[in-house]
């Protein structure tokens, strides 16, 4: 694909709004104690009303609860997408799905859901026209490590097995936390032998130390959250566990390579040295990977376009490398048959 024109600063809405969150979202987030009931609480509702307010779910968007069983007894939980535009919208899902998009939220482990991330979900449908699977994996701090990881392994597996859609037609997508949790999966040995067709990332947590984050915040700040908030959020997913743990620490350039991979950050944002990082490690294992840092955006900022107008451009891109992905995998299976 031809490289997309990447701004070399961000718009005057995208910066502004990166100024006002400085004085309004970071302080807030030092102030609510996450480790108690009602600051994890009241930081849900915070989180889910600018969401809903940056970034609402598109008109005409249909959908599907899913609460399902695998045979062997594994609970799945989350909903199917339907943009606008997607041919399937206006009516009822069949029984089987050629080709899906698998989206896993991100927060922190502990914080939003499919509900939150509809705007994403949504917006992806409709550009790509595919149905998009939205898993709703439970939230530390009641459900710990590694319980969001096999809810997500689990989502993966229904996807399969039980809707029938061939693996090399799913894109994997996750944002945050979720693109750890993304990363996870497509490392387990099972997944591995029948990989997905790409993987998208936006603002993916890789390095749970926060070490590449601090750095960074040395650098320059994050305008919507210290370091310290957003480490001390992500404990609560894995209290007690020593973060060398595999499933923690993830082994991305020496383990299996991954599928064509696509990366978003945002220039503002802590994470980004985290994208750099895991792209680096895919390439080192042999995967493909195009990483694109937009200048002055925050953290998944794909997900507010009213804060960043940046986003519609960067979605554009993302639908264009998934239906790439998309025409390579049906391409090398028509090659195979």
């Amino acid at each position: 694909m031809a490289d997309i024109v990447v701004p070399a600063r961000g718009s005057l809405r995208s910066r502004g709004a990166a100024a006002v969150s400085t004085y309004t979202l970071r302080p807030i987030g030092g102030l609510l104690p996450a480790e108690r009931a009602w600051g994890i609480w009241l930081s849900r509702q915070i989180i889910a009303r600018v969401m809903d307010t940056f970034g609402p779910s598109l008109a005409g968007t249909r959908v599907q609860q899913v609460d399902a069983r695998l045979p062997d007894g594994r609970r799945v939980k989350g909903e199917w997408v339907y943009g606008p535009r997607t041919p399937t919208s206006e009516h009822r899902r069949s029984s089987t799905v050629s080709e899906a998009i698998y989206y896993v939220h991100g927060s922190g482990y502990a914080m939003c859901s499919p509900k939150t991330h509809r705007r994403l979900t949504s917006w992806l449908s409709s550009l790509t026209g595919l149905p998009v699977f939205s898993v709703d994996y439970r939230l530390a701090p009641r459900y710990r490590f590694p319980t969001a990881a096999d809810d997500v392994r689990a989502g993966w597996d229904w996807l399969v097995e039980a809707c029938d859609v061939p693996a090399k037609r799913i894109v994997v997508a996750g944002d945050s936390a979720g693109g750890h949790l993304a990363v996870d999966l497509l490392l387990q040995p099972e997944v591995t032998v029948s990989s997905p067709a790409a993987l998208v990332l936006f603002s993916p947590l890789i390095d749970m130390t926060f070490a590449l984050s601090l750095a960074r915040e040395a650098i320059r700040r994050d305008p919507a959250v210290r370091v310290a908030d957003a480490a001390r959020l992500v404990a609560l997913y894995h209290p007690g566990v020593d973060l060398a743990h595999p499933r923690l620490t993830l082994d991305v350039a020496g383990g299996a390579m991954l599928p064509p991979t696509l990366i978003q950050a945002g220039g503002a944002e802590m994470l980004q040295d985290d994208a750099r990082q895991l792209a680096a490690d895919i390439k080192a294992a042999g995967g493909r990977c195009e990483l694109q840092v937009w200048p002055h955006q925050v953290h998944v900022f794909q997900a507010l376009p009213r804060m960043a107008p940046e986003a519609a451009k960067a979605m554009a891109y993302v639908a264009r490398f998934v239906a790439h992905a998309l025409q390579d995998a049906r391409a090398a299976k028509t090659e195979a048959g």
